[in-house]
C-alpha cells in the first residue's frame, strides 16, 4: 500500500492539558474479579478495580489552564481526523498551531529564518536585537514533537520561540525525516548531521538539545547516537512530555514502550476510553503514526536509551517534564530513576493538573514557568 493511501486515526498526542488526583482503595480483594458494587478494591494480582470516579480540576491549576482544559476536552484540537491523509492531518495541524506561534511572538520577540545543515532543514530563531555576548557561544538545538509524523515547521517554532526570547539564546529547530515516508534511523541521522554541523562553530559542552513528546524521545535517542558516531557529548538535554523510551502506542508492558500508571489513568481523565489491562484486548496498532518505529527493535539503546544503563552513563545533565495527568508521566519519571542510577544529574519537574506538553500555550502562568525552568536550566548546564 503506497503512503498517500494509509487512512487511520491518528494517535498523535500533542497539547492537551489535563488534570490528576489520586486513587484511594479501600479494599483488597482475593479474588482476581472485578468488583459487584462502587467500592474501589485491589484483586489478587494488583489489579485496582475503580468502578466510578469522580476527579475535579486539580486545586493547583491557573484559572487559564482550567478554562483551557475544559475547552479542549469540549472541543478536542483534533477530533475529526479519524481516516485522513497524511498530508490533511498535517494541515490541521500547522493550522492549530499558527495562532500559537503567533501569540509566542507577540509575546517574545523574535527573529527566524531558514537555513539547512548538510543538507537538513531547519529554523534559526534569535531574540529580536541579537543574542547577547554571553550567550554567542552557546547553541541550542530543538527537536519537534507530533509522533515522528507531524509537528514540521510551525511545530518547532511553538517549542523554540519561547525559548529563544526568555533564555536570549540562538535555538535552531530541526525538521528531521518523518514517518510515514521514512523510518527509523532517519531522524537520527539528521540531528547528528545538524550536529556535526554545529560543532564545527560551538564546542560540545555550550550546546544543548531538547524536545517535546517524540522530539523529546528523539532527543534522548540522538545523545544515543552521538556515542555511537563517536561524537563528543553535548552540554545537556531536555527530555519534556516524554521518556527515554521510543515506543508511545503499543502495550505499556513490552519494554521500549512508555508504561507505568500514567497509561491507564491519563485516557479516562480526558475523557477517552481506559486502556485495556489486557494487551489483546486492544485494538491492533496500525496506520502510519507507527511506521517511523515500525522495523525498529525497541529494546536498542539507540532506540530506548532508558534500559542501557551503559547509555544512560554518558549523558549530559538532563531535565524532565512531566504533568500529572499527562499518559507520558510515568516513563518521564522512570527515566529520571534510570539516569540517576546512572550517575547523571537528572532533574524532574512535574505539574499537577497539567496535561501532555501543556506548555505550548504561552499564556498560561503554567506555561511561563516551565519555559523559565528550562531557561534556567540550559543556561547553568551549557558552557561559555
Amino acid at each position: 500500500m503506497v503512503v498517500s493511501e494509509r487512512r487511520t486515526k491518528i494517535g498523535i498526542a500533542l497539547l492537551v492539558c489535563v488534570s490528576g488526583a489520586a486513587v484511594s482503595v479501600a479494599a483488597v480483594n482475593e479474588k482476581s474479579e472485578p468488583p459487584s458494587n462502587l467500592q474501589a478494591v485491589v484483586d489478587a494480582n494488583g489489579i485496582a478495580h475503580v468502578p466510578e470516579l469522580e476527579v475535579p480540576l486539580s486545586s493547583y491549576m491557573s484559572k487559564q489552564a482550567k478554562a483551557k482544559f475544559i475547552e479542549e476536552v469540549r472541543k478536542p484540537p483534533f477530533a475529526g481526523t479519524e481516516h485522513k491523509e497524511v498530508k490533511e492531518v498535517r494541515k490541521i495541524v500547522d493550522d492549530y498551531y499558527r495562532p500559537l506561534v503567533q501569540r509566542s511572538r507577540s509575546v517574545y520577540p523574535v527573529d527566524v529564518r531558514e537555513q539547512r545543515f548538510s543538507g537538513v532543514p531547519a529554523n534559526v530563531i534569535t531574540p529580536q536585537g541579537g543574542v547577547p555576548q554571553r550567550n554567542r557561544n552557546r547553541v541550542l538545538i530543538n527537536l519537534h514533537g507530533g509522533g515522528f509524523v507531524v509537528g514540521a515547521g510551525l511545530g518547532g517554532l511553538a517549542e523554540s520561540i519561547p525559548l529563544a526570547g526568555l533564555a536570549k539564546t540562538k535555538v535552531i529547530s530541526v525538521d528531521y525525516r518523518e514517518g510515514p515516508e521514512n523510518k527509523f534511523p532517519a531522524a537520527s541521522e539528521d540531528v547528528a548531521l545538524v550536529y556535526r554541523e554545529l560543532l564545527k562553530e560551538y564546542k560540545s559542552p555550550n550546546i544543548g538539545i531538547y524536545g517535546c513528546s517524540a522530539g523529546g524521545v528523539l532527543s534522548a535517542m540522538a545523545v544515543a547516537w552521538f556515542q555511537k558516531e563517536g561524537l563528543p557529548k553535548p552540554g545537556a538535554v531536555g527530555i519534556f512530555g516524554a521518556g527515554a523510551f521510543a515506543s508511545f502506542y503499543g502495550p505499556p508492558t513490552v519494554a521500549g514502550t512508555w508504561g507505568g500508571d500514567s497509561r491507564y489513568t491519563a485516557p479516562p481523565l480526558l475523557g477517552q476510553k481506559p486502556l485495556p489491562v489486557d494487551p489483546n484486548q486492544a485494538p491492533p496498532l496500525s496506520g502510519y503514526e507507527t511506521v517511523y518505529l515500525s522495523t525498529a527493535n525497541l529494546s536498542d539503546p539507540l532506540v530506548s536509551p532508558a534500559l542501557s544503563p551503559a547509555t544512560l552513563a554518558k549523558f549530559p545533565p538532563t531535565l524532565l517534564i512531566t504533568g500529572t495527568r499527562s499518559f507520558d508521566m510515568s516513563a518521564a519519571v522512570q527515566t529520571q530513576r534510570a539516569l540517576t542510577n546512572a550517575g547523571v544529574d537528572a532533574d524532574l519537574h512535574v505539574w499537577d493538573g497539567m496535561g501532555h506538553c501543556f506548555f505550548f500555550d504561552v499564556t498560561l502562568p503554567e506555561s511561563q514557568e516551565a519555559f523559565a525552568v528550562m531557561a534556567k536550566f540550559f543556561d547553568s548546564r551549557l558552557g561559555r
